[in-house]
C-alpha cells in the first residue's frame, strides 16, 4: 500500500501554491463611509468658521451682555431723537458732528442666559470686570440684584442699567456646586 501524506486543503480563494503575501480583502463600502465621514467634517468647520467671523460665538448664541448692549441702544436713542437739553442749532456747520457724551451706565462684564428654572446663567465673565473681581464664574446662576429678585436675564440688564455706577450691590448666587453665596460687586462705568 502506497502512504501518501496528509496535506490540509487550502481554504477557498487561496492557491496552496502561493509564496506572495496575502492582500487584505477589499470592502468596496469603506471608501464611501469614509468620504461621508470626511464631507460632513468638513461642512461642520465650515458652519463653525462661519459663525465665529460673523460674530456669533457658538457657544453664547442668544446671550446678553449686561452693560454692553444697553449702551448701544442708548446711544442710538441719542441720536435718534435729541432731548429738549439740545443746544440750539447754529448758524455755521461745524466741519464734527457733535456728539453729546452718553451718560455714564453701570456694567457688570457678565454675559447671561435666562436660567433653566429662575435666574440668569452666567456664560461669560469678562477678566477685569466687575464680576470677575467680586467672584463671579462661569456656570453660577443670579437669583437676586441687591433686592430685586432675578427670573430672566432681561431680569438682570434691566437691575444693573437702573443702578447708579459705583454703588456697592449684593448679589445671591447659586454655584454650579449647589452652594449658595451672597457677594458684593460695585457696577463699573461704561461711558
Amino acid at each position: 500500500m502506497e502512504q501518501t501524506a496528509l496535506r490540509p486543503k487550502p481554504m477557498p480563494g487561496q492557491d496552496p501554491g502561493r509564496t506572495r503575501p496575502s492582500v487584505p480583502a477589499r470592502r468596496p463600502h469603506a471608501a464611501r463611509r469614509r468620504a461621508r465621514r470626511l464631507r460632513a467634517a468638513l461642512f461642520g468647520l465650515f458652519v463653525g468658521t462661519v459663525l465665529v467671523l460673523s460674530g456669533i460665538g457658538i457657544g453664547t448664541v442668544g446671550a446678553t451682555v449686561i452693560g454692553m448692549s444697553k449702551l448701544a441702544d442708548l446711544q442710538r436713542e441719542a441720536r435718534a431723537h435729541p432731548g429738549p437739553s439740545a443746544p440750539p442749532p447754529t448758524a455755521t456747520p461745524s466741519p464734527f458732528p457733535s456728539t453729546s457724551p452718553a451718560p455714564p451706565m453701570a456694567t457688570l462684564g457678565l454675559e447671561a442666559v435666562d436660567a433653566d428654572k429662575a435666574g440668569a446663567l452666567i456664560v461669560g465673565v469678562h477678566v477685569p470686570g466687575p464680576g470677575y473681581t467680586a467672584g463671579l464664574v462661569r456656570g453660577d446662576v443670579l437669583l437676586a440684584y441687591d433686592r430685586t429678585r432675578i427670573d430672566s436675564a432681561a431680569d438682570l440688564a434691566r437691575a444693573v442699567a437702573d443702578t447708579r455706577p459705583g454703588t456697592e450691590i449684593t448679589l445671591t448666587v447659586r454655584h454650579r456646586s449647589g452652594g449658595y453665596q451672597q457677594l458684593t460687586v460695585v457696577p463699573g462705568f461704561v461711558t
